[in-house]
Formats: structure tokens, C-alpha cells, sequence
């Protein structure tokens, strides 16, 4: 019988724990995190507004991660990581959760590749990471803003959320600058961004990173699930949705293009319920390009153009946005940001934390920010 990449990996991972290998007395524990800030100017459907943010250019959070030598080739790891909004103290996205953005434990072989438990950062997401100019940041990423709009008529057609709870994640070692990376999460309730009952995950990418070239494809499904949302009568089916993605880089010299594309459609919707009859169910596809200049050792600029349409619906988004990093220390930077978006007909995107004042509404947004790392 021929075994798959995936399957030897695992596999082998097995037997080396198996084999009863001696252990060493090599452990580490090691504590880090972010504080980033940042005072915004937004301009909502021509409303104006200033306030103060957390996590612009990298997510405020504080994290514990460890590992020990467990001999030959294996060792086994952890990782736990808070988020929070250093503006105010408060817990970033979900207060309930001790550990927003990770927590997960594991092995790892210098061989096999780690076979890792918890919740973690899905393969989809990891695959597209290095193709957006603003590394997928959850408030200032033009991509972060596409795939997380709520709009009436993708509310059913379930995102790609970039983390899953109760999930086993394999990641292969890289042969020849080529990765595989394969999750399957189990299904789980969560009360923020939304109340919701989340279906079981299957999530595959494949990438090749080598001679200034970076691919990457993944391939996403979520069985189905329901979410609370106020006003409406009963609870709304999420429906089983496909997520395709691909992505792309390329560094000249000082410049790095980029560009990513993914198409997301529901399936198996239930022909009378609530989702079918409100037409929550669109498929919808996002493309971006951009570049990122690292001008200097200390300066980079970035910029990203991001296009969201909504199938079969007048529901659509263009926007461009442009960035500024000044690095003051190896730990210390300064960041600046500019973006404008325009929705049509149904649209309602923006970046993530800003409601707009009207579907069809356009945003202007210039922010002044500040990351230390730890």
C-alpha cells in the first residue's frame, strides 16, 4: 500500500514517540507579546469622527509559548496567546476567551512534521498570509475587511475565520521549499463575533516558497451551522460552504508583489428555511494586489488594492489602501495608514470594527500608530 505525504508524516510521528526515545533536559519557556495603538481619523458616509484603536499594524496581545527535547528529533511544544485592546484593557474580539488568537499543544519532529491540538490558525489562512501587503491584520488589513463584511446577502455564506477551536492540525516539514498542511476541527459554540453554533472544519493548503517566489492553494470546507442574529424571528442557518483560495508573491530586489484571489459559495441550503427565503446565501469572491518596498533596513511601505463581489447581487466593494512602517528599534516602530473604500448597491464593507452609516456608503480612513514588541 503507497502512503500519502501526509500519512508517512504522521506515521512517523507516531513510531519516533512510540520507540520510547531518551528524553533531555531541554526545556524552555518564554514569554512575549505586542502593544499597538493607534489614534484614527474616519470619514463614515461623511461623517467624521477621531478616536483611539488597538492593533493596526499587529494584533495587542501577550502570549506564553514552550517547548521541551524529547530526543532524537522530537519535542514537544505549546503555545498560548491572549488578545486585548491596549486603548482600553479590554478583551480583543471575544472577552470570554482566555486565549483569543491561540492555545494549542504538541509534537514536533525534525522529520515528520508537528501534529498539533487546540485552537490554532487554519491552513487556508497561513496559506494567504504572505500575499497580503498588511499580513491579514485583523482591524487595518483591506483583506481582513473584505472577508469578514457582514452584509444581508452573504449572512449565511459562512468566512473563512483564520482560526478554528477544537481542531488537529498536521504541518509537514518543507522538502524543497514545498509544504502541506491538513486541519480537521470539531464543532464548537462561540458567543463573539456572533452567538453561534459552528460546524466541523476540513482544511488543506499546499505551498512552495523558493527563489523569491512564493504559491500557495488551500482548499476549505465548514459543514453547516446557526447563528443568533437580532431582529429576525428564528435562528439563521449558516450553510455548508467551500472556500477556494490561491495566492501569489514575488520579490524584486526591494519589492515584493503580491496578489491573492478566493471564492467562497454556499451549498446543501435547505430549500424553506429562513436562509433560502431572505437570499442569505450568495456566493462571493475577493481578489487583492499590492506590493510591499522595503525602501530601507528601517522603512517600508506598503500598499494594497482589494475588490469584493457578491454573486447574483448588486453587492460589490472596491478599495486601495496605503501603508508606512519606521522601525525606531529591533522592538519599537512607528506605522502610518490611508485607505478609501467605496461601497455599491447592497455593500456594506469597511474595516473590521467600523460599522458603516448606509449600505452603498463610502469610507476614509488615515491612521498614526505605534507598535512595541516584547
Amino acid at each position: 500500500m503507497r502512503l500519502s505525504p501526509i500519512s508517512r508524516g504522521i506515521g512517523g510521528m507516531a513510531l519516533a514517540l512510540a520507540a520510547g526515545t531518551a528524553m533531555a533536559d531541554s526545556s524552555s519557556v518564554t514569554l512575549y507579546g505586542v502593544a499597538d495603538t493607534f489614534v484614527q481619523y474616519l470619514n463614515n458616509g461623511g461623517t467624521s469622527s477621531v478616536s483611539e484603536r488597538s492593533g493596526g499594524n499587529t494584533g495587542s496581545m501577550f502570549g506564553l509559548r514552550g517547548s521541551e527535547d524529547l530526543g532524537s528529533g522530537l519535542k514537544a511544544q505549546f503555545d498560548v496567546e491572549n488578545g486585548f485592546n491596549i486603548n482600553n484593557g479590554s478583551g480583543f474580539v471575544d472577552p470570554s476567551a482566555m486565549f483569543y488568537r491561540q492555545a494549542w499543544v504538541g509534537l514536533t519532529h525534525e522529520t515528520y512534521g508537528s501534529l498539533t491540538f487546540g485552537r490554532q490558525y487554519e491552513p487556508s489562512f497561513r496559506m494567504v498570509y504572505p500575499s497580503d501587503p498588511f499580513r491579514a491584520n485583523e482591524v487595518m488589513s483591506p483583506l481582513s475587511a473584505a472577508v469578514l463584511a457582514v452584509g444581508r446577502d452573504t449572512l449565511s455564506t459562512q468566512y473563512v475565520a483564520g482560526r478554528a477551536n477544537n481542531s488537529i492540525l498536521y504541518q509537514s516539514p518543507k522538502l524543497a521549499g514545498f509544504q502541506v498542511n491538513a486541519m480537521y476541527a470539531f464543532a464548537s459554540s462561540i458567543t463573539a463575533p456572533a452567538v453561534a453554533t459552528l460546524g466541523n472544519i476540513l482544511d488543506l493548503s499546499a505551498s512552495y516558497s523558493g527563489y523569491g517566489l512564493y504559491a500557495g492553494i488551500a482548499y476549505q470546507y465548514q459543514h453547516s451551522g446557526v447563528e443568533t442574529v437580532p431582529g429576525l424571528p428564528a435562528a439563521l442557518t449558516l450553510a455548508g460552504t467551500e472556500h477556494y483560495s490561491a495566492a501569489l508573491a514575488y520579490r524584486l530586489g526591494i519589492v515584493n508583489l503580491q496578489a491573492n484571489y478566493s471564492y467562497n459559495r454556499a451549498k446543501d441550503v435547505p430549500e424553506h428555511s429562513l436562509a433560502a427565503i431572505l437570499g442569505t446565501t450568495h456566493p462571493f469572491s475577493i481578489a487583492e494586489v499590492g506590493a510591499t518596498i522595503q525602501a530601507t533596513s528601517v522603512d517600508a511601505f506598503e500598499i494594497a488594492g482589494i475588490y469584493r463581489n457578491v454573486r447574483g447581487a448588486d453587492d460589490s466593494t472596491w478599495g486601495v489602501q496605503a501603508g508606512y512602517d519606521h522601525e525606531l528599534s529591533k522592538r519599537t516602530s512607528l506605522y502610518a495608514r490611508v485607505g478609501y473604500m467605496k461601497n455599491h448597491g447592497e455593500g456594506t464593507m469597511s474595516w473590521p470594527g467600523v460599522s458603516v452609516s448606509a449600505a452603498g456608503s463610502s469610507q476614509t480612513l488615515a491612521v498614526l500608530g505605534m507598535t512595541h514588541r516584547f
